[in-house]
């Protein structure tokens, strides 16, 4: 299950979801009714209200395409795999869970994963940490199998709280995993991606040859390493950085090196 908004940073939780795809061949068989799941116009700046809009494009004066948000289902026949691809509803929580769960139940669906991300203290050198939340603790086997914390959290909470709180309730299991990645590295992020397929095709059993998103994200690793090299107070910050993610410091503050960041202008993305 993979959710743009709220928790897909550097794009992990839909760009693992859109790889697995086209890797293992889904297709798609159906998608949820979501026009009632989403706010379409804000009151407030362009730039706010931009954010909710649904996306269109325009060439030459005529309209070449209008997209609204989707939940759309995919199936990978071969390997006994749901996928739902969507974004995280606006409105009517109880009722969008209810529409997955009750599909997740007519599809004999036991066991649902969701995978996504937050920004955090990372350094782009190091692989991102994984936190899991669950619904069950028959699934900590599989987590450990892994290298998967489980999560230690109090704060605003997604949807897929919820969910994990009401999928016991359909004899489903379900498990959430964050990965936390770099703050300071915009836009998406194919190295936290390879990562991300990786612990979900470990988790799930799934041989996948991904050579070809191994490459990608080894490119936009030299890509940041030439953009630190030779900025002496930024590579100060990601060695600091590194340091706590080695010795396993996880309540670093570095706020100060995004706004550094900010008054130098860079955009790793």
């Amino acid at each position: 299950m993979a959710l743009d908004g709220w928790m897909d940073g550097g794009e992990i939780s839909t760009g693992t979801a859109e790889y697995l795809l086209r890797k293992l061949d889904a297709a798609r068989i159906g998608e949820i009714d979501s026009e009632d799941f989403y706010i379409l116009s804000f009151p407030g700046p362009m730039e706010v209200s931009a954010l909710f809009r649904p996306h269109t494009r325009i060439r030459d004066g005529s309209v070449v395409s209008l997209s609204s948000p989707q939940n759309v289902i995919y199936c990978s026949q071969a390997h006994n795999l749901v996928f739902l691809k969507g974004r995280e509803p606006n409105l009517r929580w109880s009722r969008y869970l209810d529409e997955v769960l009750d599909l997740a139940v007519g599809l004999g669906v036991t066991l649902i994963c969701f995978v996504g991300s937050v920004a955090g203290m990372v350094p782009h050198t190091r692989e991102p940490r994984y936190f899991a939340s669950i619904s069950d603790p028959t699934l900590r086997p599989m987590l450990d199998r892994c290298g998967i914390k489980l999560s230690n959290y109090e704060g605003p909470a997604s949807i897929i709280t919820q969910m994990i709180l009401a999928a016991p309730q359909r004899d489903i299991r379900m498990m959430s995993l964050v990965a936390e990645i770099p703050a300071y590295v915009q836009g998406r992020n194919a190295r936290c991606i390879e990562s991300a397929v990786r612990k979900v095709a470990g988790l799930l059993d799934l041989s996948v040859e991904f050579d070809d998103l191994r490459q990608a994200a080894d490119e936009l690793e030299k890509k940041l390493n030439d953009i630190v090299e030779g900025r002496e107070e930024l590579a100060t910050y990601i060695k600091k950085l590194e340091e706590d993610y080695d010795n396993q410091v996880f309540d670093t503050q570095m706020g100060d090196l995004k706004q550094w960041l900010e008054q130098q202008g860079i955009r790793l993305d």
